[in-house]
């Protein structure tokens, strides 16, 4: 890996707008081209929209997802990223050949390649389908690259999985924040009148996002999977109002020894921009670990123990 200039961003996307959601990715890649930045993460499904899927019929699900890459948001991706020079990352909805629907992360390269992550862990909508592989490539900015989509980063064998396959840079797009968790010590909703008087008081709404309803619960378990695993994290999320919930941004990059090197706190779209120092990546506490793995002890990590759920039950509790 080489250093390297990124940018993660926090954006409120509009439900099912995916001309008003590429303008804003457009928007935020246009700043990022002036910072210089080769690498940038947006959220999941934000071209999509995310939380209302959940209430659509299976017909109006099904509308709402594109092929890959033949579908009309990939392609304005690549020509995006062509213009800039830029890796770009976005979530939507896929289709796949078969007929079957993904929650879907698309990285688009410069140089006409991409790649696409199928979130391995849902529950967004009754039809949708689950990924069955990780995703790790190689990009033309000299470093290689993974994806992990919100709840997939929850379990700690994706993020060393992916680590194993080289990943230097996990991209981490979620919406997540103000879920209302069955867990009695887990993330609780966000107020709404707190967020509707965000102008008025802005120490209050900040205090609402980055408590334990937002960056708090984040900050238990984000920088382990950069530390444990040795690598570069650019998380990305929604901000405000998503449906019935509040997502709560907290944009953010971490070095690979979970230290946060660069992080949003605004009330609204937010990018921030980080260089990344190839030079620690060697030497990390995680890079490390790695190498003093004994491979022989862990057949039990792929026995089924009969706990196994479904991701719809274990979220919902069902």
């Amino acid at each position: 890996m080489r250093d390297i200039r990124v940018a993660t961003v926090q954006f409120q996307h509009a439900a099912g707008d995916k001309a008003y959601n590429f303008g804003r990715i457009r928007h935020f890649v246009t700043e990022a081209a002036h910072a210089r930045v080769e690498m940038i993460a947006f959220p999941e499904m934000c071209l999509t929209g995310y939380w209302h899927v959940r209430k659509l019929s299976r017909a109006a699900f099904e509308a709402l997802a594109e092929p890959v890459p033949d579908g009309p948001s990939t392609r304005d991706l690549l020509d995006l990223s062509r213009e800039h020079g830029m890796t770009i990352g976005a979530g939507l909805l896929e289709r796949a050949s078969d007929g079957g629907v993904y929650n879907a992360y698309v990285v688009a390269m410069p140089d006409g390649a991409w790649a696409v992550h199928r979130k391995l862990h849902v529950f967004e909508h009754p039809n949708i389908c689950a990924g069955n592989r990780y995703t790790v490539f190689d990009t033309p900015h000299g470093c290689r690259v993974g994806v992990l989509i919100c709840y997939d980063n929850n379990i700690v064998e994706n993020a060393r999985a992916t680590a194993l396959l080289g990943a230097e840079i996990l991209l981490a797009p979620h919406q997540t924040g103000g879920c209302n968790s069955v867990s009695p010590r887990g993330m609780k909703p966000s107020d709404p009148a707190v967020w509707a008087r965000r102008h008025e008081d802005p120490a209050g709404c900040e205090a609402e996002l980055c408590g334990p309803k937002g960056r708090a619960w984040l900050m238990r378990w984000l920088p382990s999977r950069a530390h444990d695993n040795g690598m570069f994290l650019l998380f990305s999320n929604g901000i405000g109002p998503d449906d019935d919930e509040i997502r709560t941004g907290n944009a953010m990059v971490l070095d690979p020894y979970g230290d946060v090197i660069a992080e949003s706190r605004a009330l609204g779209d937010d990018m921030v921009v980080a260089d990344l120092d190839a030079s620690v990546l060697p030497t990390s506490s995680g890079r490390r670990w790695l190498r003093a793995r004994r491979p022989d002890l862990y057949e039990s990590l792929t026995r089924p123990t009969g706990q196994e759920q479904e991701t719809r039950r274990v979220r919902f509790g069902e």
